[in-house]
Order: structure tokens, then sequence, then C-alpha cells
């Protein structure tokens, strides 16, 4: 956070600092100053859009789910979050958190593990690869520690090609959950899948891939926020206890 903080500052200074030119110079168009910045970014980097913030002449600029920030010159870049130093709102990760969004009803939940702890009336959906040491933590601590909670489990191979190969095992195992606690948990590796079984491990990878999930566990809430990592029992609630 002071990290942050302290970059906007130096970028509210270096702006500040050649103010007088950049005022004289009529704003370009957004498409123009995409047109601008894109191959200063480095080749094949593809810029998805640019538009005017209200925070003191940036503009944002969108590379998939990732923002940087420039002038209206598209002579500065600028790395970094931006924070309301008033209301102490992270203003850059609100904006990722509404570009990420997703209808949570529109999620392929069949194509999932479903697991459901208490009364299940709180609802996520989990990415997670099976060779995933983060996803193992997450589950061993809080998914083990929380309750009234149901979720779905999307197997998302990305990170070795026996990914899919584990992930074929549990989805075609007897028992799909225990299968997949027994690996997860225990280390207990899932039988090999009959190569008869049907598994939708291509589709789930084409899904992640279109709604932007870079990384495992990610974490989709019923309201189609997310938040990346095994994060602990304590941020998870109070996630849940911002969707009331």
């Amino acid at each position: 956070m002071r990290k942050s903080k302290l970059a906007l500052v130096l970028m509210s200074v270096l702006l500040a600092s050649c103010g007088n030119a950049q005022d004289a110079q009529k704003a370009p168009s957004e498409e123009a100053l995409r047109k601008i910045v894109e191959p200063r970014l480095g080749e094949g980097v593809k810029v998805d859009s640019i538009k005017a913030t209200p925070y003191s002449g940036l503009y944002e600029i969108r590379m998939g789910s990732d923002i940087l920030y420039t002038d209206k010159t598209g002579t500065y870049v600028f790395n970094g979050h931006i924070f309301n130093l008033t209301t102490g709102k992270d203003l850059t990760r609100e904006r990722i958190d509404e570009m990420t969004r997703v209808k949570f009803s529109d999620l392929p939940l069949a194509k999932a593990l479903k697991t459901v702890k208490g009364d299940g009336s709180r609802v996520i959906a989990v990415f997670e690869d099976p060779n995933c040491g983060y996803c193992k933590q997450f589950r061993k601590t809080t998914l083990t520690e929380i309750d009234n909670v149901t979720v779905y489990t999307f197997l998302y191979n990305i990170l070795r090609e026996d990914s899919f190969t584990k992930s074929a095992g549990v989805w075609c195992a007897p028992d799909r959950n225990k299968a997949w606690d027994d690996w997860m948990l225990n280390g207990k590796q899932p039988p090999a899948a009959p190569a008869s079984c049907a598994t939708p491990n291509q589709e789930i990878v084409a899904l992640g891939r279109k709604i932007g999930v870079t990384g495992t566990p990610t974490i989709i809430f019923s309201d189609g926020s997310r938040l990346p990592g095994a994060v602990d029992t304590k941020t998870l609630e109070a996630k849940f206890a911002q969707l009331k």
C-alpha cells in the first residue's frame, strides 16, 4: 500500500513537471492515443482499449485484465494501483474487479465437482489444477475450516501435461469428490481413466481462458467477483460478508 501510494505521488509530480507543455496540446481521441501507445509498449503487445479516467488527466490502458496508466501524449506510463486517500479505496482494484466480473449462472456447473458443507447457502466456484501446491494448501486449510458453503470445483489444467491425466482419473472415478480429496489432501494418485470415459478437460481450459483465469486457485463468487490465490478463512469470510 505504501509503495503504491508513493508511486502515485511520484507519478503526479512527474506529470505536473511537464504540465505546461501538455496543457498546450489538445488531448487526442482515445483511439488515436491507443495507436501511439501500443507500439511503444513493445512488439506483440495488444492494447484492448484506452479511456480517460477522472484521475488528474490519466488515461487507463487495458490489456486483458491488466491495467496501466498514461498521460494524454502517450509519453509516460504508470504501472501501479491508484488509491483514494480520502476513502482508502483501491480504485484500480475496483476497476479490475469490474472488468473481470462474470455471470455466475453462465458457468457450466454440471462440469464441476460439487461439495456441500453445512446448509450450503454460500456458493463459490474454484478453479484448481491437480498439480497446484497453493490449491492443495487452500483445500487443506480454508475449505476444511469454512462451513455452510457449496463449492463447485473446476479442474483447470494449466500447469503440467499430466494435470490432464490426473483430472481425467478424478472425473472418471466412481466417487469424484473422494478421488479429488484423496489426491489433493493425501497425495493418493487417482485411478487411470478408462479410454471410453469422456471428460470436460478441454472445455474447462477454454472456459478459464475466456473469463481470464490466469492462475490457480481462483475463487469466483455468486456476484461474479473473484479472489485469486489460496486465501485464508478470515479473508474468505470477509468476502462473503461483503456480498450480503
